[in-house]
């Protein structure tokens, strides 16, 4: 049979991601699908390319020498339909603060692997900038509710609580998450991650302050109006001379991904959305 570029596309996937799951997520097919193109890979080309162990694929010696000549083929053919499209940049929307180190090691890839820069552009609410296409792709920490959008799940990362420095929360030596329930919370309704329908019913806040960005989320836990919780990569990356963090526990973990607009994927977004399922499974955020 004939090597079509599906299969060496569903070999690289797999490759990069050590897991057929990530792999299956990463270029929006089915698992059954992505297996069947690298088992006719493998037959194509007469040799075993990949191994499963009980908690990995792993590339095999004739794999790994495979793997390289397929990178390069696939760079090569990627970066020649981008320059006869005139693409020189992806456009890449996220919420209010990306998500690191996981951006930093998957915009690096991509930018060294296409040669095609990466234009990173915050957005409150991304769903409608990925329908008109002034969006390529989108990081998000909540599902876009449009049901014409796509998600490739990258990772999930624990919450910590936020709140006032000298406000008197006793929360400085962590707290539980139904604890933090008993205290004003500060609610971003917009997009936001922490939301009342996160706690059971017994345990839901009642004292809510809402606001509609993360700008005067931040504004308002800080000024002691309320306290909040945070993923914890955004925790890290967040500098306020008034705001504190501290442990949470019992907290539900925040789901983060990338949404596309599948009308209008093109092999630029489908490398994002490879490296960047990729490189969250390799990072174990």
């Amino acid at each position: 049979m004939d090597v079509e570029l599906r299969h060496l596309r569903a070999f690289a996937a797999v490759a990069r991601a050590h897991s057929y799951t990530a792999a299956s997520r990463s270029l929006l097919i089915t698992q059954p699908a992505l297996t069947r193109a690298v088992q006719q890979l493998e037959v194509a080309t007469g040799t075993q390319l990949l191994q499963r162990n009980s908690r990995s694929v792993e590339l095999t010696v004739a794999g790994a020498e495979f793997y390289e000549k397929v990178l390069a083929i696939l760079g090569d053919l990627d970066r020649t339909v981008q320059s006869m499209r005139g693409e020189q940049e992806l456009r890449v929307g996220f919420q209010w603060v990306l998500p690191v180190p996981w951006a930093t090691q998957a915009v690096s890839e991509f930018e060294r692997a296409t040669g095609v820069a990466t234009r990173l552009l915050r957005r409150d609410d991304v769903g409608p900038h990925l329908e008109r296409g002034e969006l390529d792709v989108a990081v998000t920490r909540t599902r876009l509710k449009d049901d014409d959008l796509e998600h490739a799940l990258l990772f999930s990362e624990e919450r910590v609580a936020v709140f006032a420095a000298g406000s008197g929360f006793a929360l400085r030596q962590g707290t539980s998450w139904q604890e933090l329930a008993r205290h004003p919370l500060v609610i971003n309704t917009v997009n936001g991650t922490t939301q009342p329908e996160l706690w059971p019913p017994e345990d839901s806040p009642q004292r809510l302050v809402l606001c509609e960005n993360f700008d005067e989320w931040l504004h308002l836990v800080a000024t002691g109006r309320g306290v909040g919780a945070l993923p914890r990569s955004a925790a890290r990356s967040t500098q306020h001379p008034d705001l504190e963090f501290a442990r949470l526990s019992g907290a539900p973990d925040v789901p983060v991904w990338l949404a596309i607009q599948p009308r209008k994927c093109s092999a630029l977004v489908r490398k994002f959305v490879s490296i960047g399922v990729a490189v969250g499974a390799q990072e174990g955020l």
